[in-house]
C-alpha cells in the first residue's frame, strides 16, 4: 500500500496491510494498539505466541496484529533495521539510505519510499510485484531509479529485475546510461 499512497492510486487489490517501524517503536506501537487487537510475534513455522510472552532476543519479525472479536490478522508491522541517521535493509546492510529519503511524508503519513519498496520486492519477485515494479518505475525520480538500479545491482544480482540493467544487450536501459532531454 505504500506504492499506492505514493502514486495517489490504486495498483491492484492488496490482501493485508503492512506497516513499518522500527524495533525501538515497536513497544510504542504495541501499547497503542486499541481495545480488542492484540500482538502476536512468530515462535517458528507458522506458529505465533503472545508478543509480551517473547523473549527479549527473539527477532519479532514480523509482528501480526489481531482483532480479537472477529479473530482475523488485520495487520502486519514490519520491524525494519536502521541506526539513528540512516536505514539498513535487512537482508544486507550495506544498502542504506538516511531516513528522510527511505521514509518520505506524503499526505502527512510516513510513508516507505518506492525505490526502497521495490529492493524488498526484488529478491524474488512474484507476478504481483512485477506489476508493482511496471507501474511505479516509470513514475520514480532519475535519482530514485539510479538508487535502485545500483541497489539490485549489489544485492540482488541475481533478480531477474536486475537484468534489464546488467544486460550487455540493452545498456543504454540503466538510468546512469540514458541522456538527459
Amino acid at each position: 500500500m505504500a506504492l499506492e499512497h505514493w502514486l495517489g492510486r490504486t495498483i491492484r487489490e492488496r490482501p493485508n496491510t503492512d506497516v513499518s517501524t522500527t524495533q525501538g517503536g515497536l513497544p510504542q506501537l504495541v501499547r497503542a494498539l486499541p481495545a480488542g487487537f492484540t500482538a502476536w510475534a512468530p515462535a517458528g513455522e507458522d506458529a505465533v505466541i503472545p508478543w509480551a510472552d517473547a523473549p527479549d532476543d527473539a527477532d519479532v519479525q514480523p509482528v501480526r496484529i489481531q482483532d480479537e472479536r472477529s479473530g482475523a490478522w488485520v495487520l502486519q508491522v514490519n520491524v525494519e533495521d536502521g541506526t539513528e541517521h540512516a536505514w539498513l535493509y535487512r537482508r544486507d546492510p550495506r544498502l542504506q539510505l538516511p531516513w528522510d529519503r527511505a521514509v518520505l511524508e506524503v499526505d502527512g503519513i510516513p510513508t516507505g519510499a518506492p525505490e526502497v519498496q521495490l529492493v524488498w520486492k526484488a529478491l524474488r519477485p512474484r507476478p504481483e510485484d512485477d506489476l508493482d515494479k511496471d507501474v511505479v518505475l516509470p513514475q520514480l525520480s532519475d535519482e530514485a531509479r539510479s538508487w535502485f538500479e545500483r541497489a539490485i545491482l549489489s544485492v540482488h544480482p541475481h533478480s531477474n529485475w536486475s537484468i534489464h540493467v546488467r544486460s550487455p544487450f540493452a545498456p543504454a536501459k540503466a538510468s546512469w546510461n540514458r541522456k538527459n532531454g
